[in-house]
């Protein structure tokens, strides 16, 4: 008897598979995209000078036809998927100065998903690396993060909380701020740098509420937040 393949889906709600209002034409393709540029964006906190764009599977057959390209682009400027400059994404960072190159991986995704993208976003001081999949209905999972000498492989769905400090008491002070913001955590992971900094990785059950997030991020001094 053919063994039956177990297909395991990190929905975590409803609204994951109906999909976000979105510049069209894929939720997977286009909508996903942007959400994986956007999480670039994010651990980049600023305009990079450059941008790489590494496709697997599906991505790489279908990026262009799919808009998969200025999806990834708008991401990476930081728009919203319903934001309707998407489609002109493409001239924008190049207005903007920012330089993008598209590259289509031969063989299959490291990590085991047909719409991988991996992006590396640069400028003269710094780097971020990130590597995302699209998984249907505009929802994405977070693969491999490098960021400020940490290298890390989160869980994959959203939303997750980093933090990046020199005070490991920060662990304890952020669990307890989301437990009393009636925020489930799942797991949180720790990572310490070899120049004794910390990276802290808190897994979310649920999304949090554009207030929260700004209180969150604005207690980032002197750690950095990022909420993702």
């Amino acid at each position: 008897m053919a063994k039956k393949e177990v297909q395991v889906i990190n929905f975590k709600s409803c609204f994951d598979v109906i999909g976000p209002i979105m510049i069209g034409p894929s939720s997977s393709h286009t909508a996903g995209a942007i959400m994986i540029g956007r999480v670039a964006n994010l651990l980049f906190n600023g305009k990079p000078k450059r941008a790489l764009v590494k496709y697997y599977e599906s991505f790489a057959q279908t990026h262009k036809g799919h808009g998969t390209d200025y999806a990834i682009a708008s991401g990476i400027l930081g728009f919203s998927t319903s934001d309707s400059r998407v489609p002109k994404a493409l001239e924008i960072a190049e207005e903007q100065g920012i330089e993008i190159e598209f590259v289509e991986m031969p063989g299959d995704s490291p990590v085991g998903h047909a719409n991988t993208a991996c992006i590396t976003l640069q400028d003269d001081e710094r780097e971020i690396h990130v590597t995302g999949t699209s998984i249907g209905g505009g929802t994405i999972e977070v693969k491999y993060i490098e960021i400020e000498g940490f290298a890390i492989e989160p869980q994959g769905p959203l939303p997750m909380l980093l933090v990046i400090t020199e005070n490991s008491q920060v662990k304890s002070f952020m669990e307890d701020f989301l437990v009393e913001h009636q925020i489930k955590i799942t797991t949180i992971t720790r990572h310490q740098s070899e120049d004794d900094r910390y990276l802290f990785v808190y897994d979310l059950d649920s999304p949090l509420s554009e207030e929260l997030r700004a209180e969150i991020v604005a207690m980032g001094d002197p750690s950095r937040l990022i909420v993702l």
